[in-house]
């Protein structure tokens, strides 16, 4: 192990480096509580061997120091206190010391207690690995759990989510706030004429392309079935519309075949819609945002429409 060792008395603090160096540790040492902090702060270090009573910081408030750093590893501390000093051994465990060691410096008991040291360090390393990779899996399953299976675009749950918090900054804040509602057109008889199997490559295929088109604040959602949402912030009607214009172009462009639909491909409709401070409701927002969509479908399809009134 990497010991830092506090001992003011330098007849104490050599003897103490040399059983360290004996039992094969290597020593970082400090010939006060103060220097011993700065060391701390600056060293990687998995103990600590402090005498209690030294000039400025006594090894008592030097153990509260470090207990109250976040340091994000524990550091195992023994205390060196003279044999008639019991009651400044409990008050040094107290303090946050794991252990005391008795002067005059006995070689056995220091390895006994260091052996204790390093199987209650290495088992503090463990755990601190598997709450990392804990939080990590959380965090993971915190992104699973919002992003649909097939394309890997946002949920339903994670659109309201995020609804929830861009309509709020609407209404606060009056900030500008527009949904392209986005449908596959004739994907019926695309699946009934191609199967299911090849309908869902053209959904992920189609999302990506939609993603890809997006702005960094922009959001791609399923909404249901063959529907997209697009959510886009801070974008008037005018920019809206042209952006799902280049979204439908985009799709349009990929030339997927789809000899079942009056075009021979793949296409999108859209319809947009703008949430406003008057009109702050998510509900009728989406529902706007649909109905354009639906008279996009009636004109014919393949085509953006925006939502009457906006």
């Amino acid at each position: 192990m990497r010991i830092l060792i506090a001992e003011d008395d330098t007849a104490s603090r050599l003897i103490l480096e040399a059983a360290l160096a004996g039992l094969g540790h290597e020593v970082v040492a400090a010939t006060d509580g103060e220097q011993a902090w700065q060391l701390f702060q600056s060293e990687k270090v998995e103990a600590i061997i402090s005498d209690r009573e030294m000039p400025g910081l006594n090894g008592i408030d030097l153990c509260r120091r470090i207990r109250g750093s976040d340091g994000g590893k524990y550091i195992y501390f023994i205390f060196l206190t003279s044999v008639s000093d019991k009651v400044g051994a409990a008050e040094a465990i107290r303090a946050g010391a794991d252990d005391y060691l008795m002067k005059p410096l006995n070689r056995h008991e220091l390895e006994a207690r260091l052996l204790v040291a390093s199987r209650i360090t290495k088992l503090y390393g463990e755990l601190a690995a598997q709450q990392v990779q804990l939080e990590r899996l959380n965090r993971q399953l915190f992104s699973q759990a919002r992003l649909d299976g097939l394309t890997q675009v946002g949920n339903r749950l994670k659109m309201r989510e995020d609804l929830n918090i861009l309509a709020a900054r609407v209404t606060e804040q009056g900030e500008s706030l527009c949904a392209v509602m986005c449908d596959v057109d004739h994907f019926k008889l695309y699946n009934d004429k191609y199967g299911h199997l090849q309908g869902d490559e053209v959904l992920k295929k189609i999302a990506s392309t939609l993603v890809q088109g997006c702005r960094p604040n922009d959001e791609v959602y399923r909404f249901g079935g063959e529907e997209f949402l697009l959510v886009m912030p801070e974008q008037s009607v005018e920019t809206a519309c042209a952006v799902a214009e280049r979204h439908r172009a985009r799709i349009e462009q990929l030339a997927i075949p789809n000899i079942a639909s009056p075009g021979t491909i793949v296409t999108i409709s859209a319809g947009v819609a703008a949430m406003t401070t008057t009109r702050p409701s998510i509900k009728e927002w989406l529902e706007s945002a649909d109905g354009a969509l639906y008279r996009a479908k009636q004109l014919g399809r393949n085509r953006v429409v925006v939502a009457a009134g906006v």
